[in-house]
């Protein structure tokens, strides 16, 4: 059995499937609608953190498929606290056929993972965020038709979207750029194990200061919010600090006339990015949030129908 919580953890050729899955998958749904490999399977969605995109995509992808998905929030569960991590999942383990969870702690994702029968899938840590990365691999794939040699440049904190897609450039063979405000850069363990899957992939990883050098040449410019879930109390301190790192019409002349510009939403418009970058014509952020539905049906069928 196979969890999905982080994609340092999964090799290269397993992740490059899990791509061809969700191309498939999505031309198949356009095509008239997904065989129901998933029928009678039931995905527990173990919120703590509230979702647009991941609530609605991993509920609608398990419904296209043939199965069913249920939503359990903070007032029916609360991780480690109304009951132990291991006792919750070894009692769904015993209902459903896989477990996804959206939390801030990381370490709750890798307990529910150690304790449960069934796989478990990260849908948000405060750590990573490998559904993301796979949306946003299709996306780029979609685009330029390959990945080996683009760019991707990140501008903005150095969180678990970071994190995410430094690996994902690590496996899909894309030099990655960061540039980030000292004090906010990825961290440090993320960047070692990267660095073994880069060397490998023979891709460049760049962490910087100064945004401008970050998007030379880029073919992706990715923005993320300046302040995440549990640092509303940083909002102004964070907000100053990181205005030199907008993306804005000035920025993004700088990359690849053929860029495209990603964000995974939810987006502060005025602040990371701008009204005219995100809904301009080299934007795919909406193409990006669609292919949330995909990626994640190659993950569940990646996970629970390989026979199929």
């Amino acid at each position: 059995m196979k969890h999905f919580l982080e994609l340092s953890e999964w090799s290269t050729k397993d992740l490059w499937h899990i791509l061809q899955l969700a191309v498939h998958l999505k031309l198949e749904w356009q095509s008239g609608g997904n065989r129901p490999v998933l029928k009678n399977k039931l995905l527990a969605m173990v919120f703590q953190k509230p979702s647009l995109r991941t609530r609605v995509s991993f509920e609608v992808a398990m419904k296209h498929l043939g199965g069913d998905a249920i939503m359990l929030g903070p007032q029916e569960i609360g991780l480690g606290k109304r009951e132990s991590i291991a006792d919750i999942a070894r009692v769904l383990s015993g209902y459903v056929d896989a477990i996804m969870a959206r939390v801030f702690d990381h370490q709750h994702v890798v307990e529910l993972a150690q304790y449960s029968r069934v796989p478990v899938i990260n849908g948000l840590s405060d750590d990573t965020h490998p559904a993301q990365a796979m949306a946003d691999i299709l996306t780029i794939f979609e685009h330029f038709a390959h990945t080996k040699g683009l760019k991707l440049a990140y501008i903005g904190d150095g969180n678990n979207v970071a994190t995410s897609l430094l690996y994902a450039c690590a496996h899909f063979g894309m030099n990655y750029a960061i540039a980030s405000p000292e004090g906010y850069d990825l961290p440090a363990s993320a960047l070692v194990k990267a660095t073994e899957i880069a060397t490998r992939n023979g891709i460049t990883v760049e962490t910087l200061r100064d945004p401008k050098v970050a998007v030379e040449n880029a073919d992706i410019i990715y923005t993320d919010t300046w302040v995440s879930m549990g640092q509303e109390g940083e909002t102004e301190q964070r907000r100053q600090l990181f205005l030199p790192y907008q993306v804005n019409a000035d920025l993004i002349e700088r990359a690849n006339s053929n860029h495209i510009v990603l964000h995974c939403l939810p987006a502060h418009r005025g602040d990371e990015i701008t009204d005219d970058v995100a809904d301009g014509p080299t934007s795919a952020i909406f193409q990006q949030a669609e292919n949330r539905l995909h990626a994640q049906k190659a993950i569940l069928v990646k996970l629970l129908a390989l026979d199929k």
